[in-house]
C-alpha cells in the first residue's frame, strides 16, 4: 500500500506480503461465480474484513495473507474491500487479491472504477502491482513511473514488483542517487515501449 502517511509501515507489509500467494484457490463451478464459502466461514470473513481498518503493521500482514490463502470463497469479500471509499483498506484489498495469483480475477478488477489522480496515486501503484501479479502487464508504465518517486520505499516496491515478473532490474538501485536512477530508468523505458506491442502482452 503506497498511501503517503503510512509509507514505511505499509511497505513493511506489502514487501512481506510479496511471499505469499494462495494455496486454496479452486477451479470455478461454472457459471463466472465464484465458489460459496460455507456460513462459517462467510461469517469469518465478513468479521475480518470489518476488523481490516484497524490493523497496522505485522497484524495486516496477516491478514491480508489470510484472505489470500482462504482463495476463492474470499473473492468477493476482497473484490468489495478493493472498491472501499478507505484508500488504505482498498489497498489492502488489493494486496490480498494479487497475493492469490488467479489471473482469473483480472477480468474483475478491471471492473472497478479507478480514476488516475494525485489523491488515487499510491493506490493506482498498489493496483498496478496487483495486476502484475496476475500476469496483466497492462499497468507496468505505472509502476515504471514509480521508479522516479521521491519516496525510497515507494521506488523499492516498485522495482520489486518489476523484477518479481520480469526477472531484470536494468541496473536500478531505489538507494542510489538520482542520476544513476534516471539511466536505469532509461533503460526500463525503452524495454517497455520494445515490448508493449507485444500481443501477449495486451489486455484481453
Amino acid at each position: 500500500m503506497f498511501l503517503q502517511s503510512r509509507t514505511a509501515a505499509l511497505g513493511l507489509v506489502l514487501l512481506l506480503v510479496s511471499a505469499c500467494g494462495t494455496t486454496k484457490s479452486s477451479v470455478s463451478a461454472g457459471g463466472g461465480e465464484w465458489l460459496t464459502p460455507s456460513p462459517a466461514l462467510e461469517q469469518r470473513l465478513a468479521d475480518e474484513a470489518k476488523r481490516m481498518p484497524w490493523t497496522h503493521g505485522i497484524e495486516r500482514v496477516e491478514l491480508i495473507q489470510w484472505f489470500a490463502s482462504v482463495g476463492e470463497p474470499a473473492y468477493p469479500t476482497l473484490l468489495s474491500m478493493a472498491r472501499d471509499e478507505r484508500r488504505d483498506v482498498a489497498s489492502a484489498g488489493w494486496a490480498a487479491l494479487g497475493a492469490t495469483r488467479d489471473s482469473r480475477l483480472v477480468e474483475s478488477l478491471h471492473a472497478i472504477p479507478f480514476k488516475p489522480s494525485a489523491a488515487n496515486r499510491d493506490l493506482g501503484l498498489e493496483r498496478a502491482r496487483a495486476l502484475l501479479r496476475l500476469g496483466d502487464w497492462s499497468a507496468v508504465p505505472v509502476l515504471i513511473a514509480g521508479l522516479s518517486d521521491e519516496r525510497m520505499m515507494v521506488r523499492g516496491l516498485s522495482i520489486q514488483a518489476l523484477h518479481e515478473a520480469t526477472h531484470e532490474t536494468f541496473e536500478y538501485d531505489a538507494r542510489a542517487e538520482q542520476p544513476q536512477r534516471a539511466e536505469a530508468i532509461a533503460r526500463w523505458r525503452a524495454w517497455w515501449q520494445s515490448r508493449s506491442q507485444d500481443t501477449l502482452l495486451q489486455k484481453n
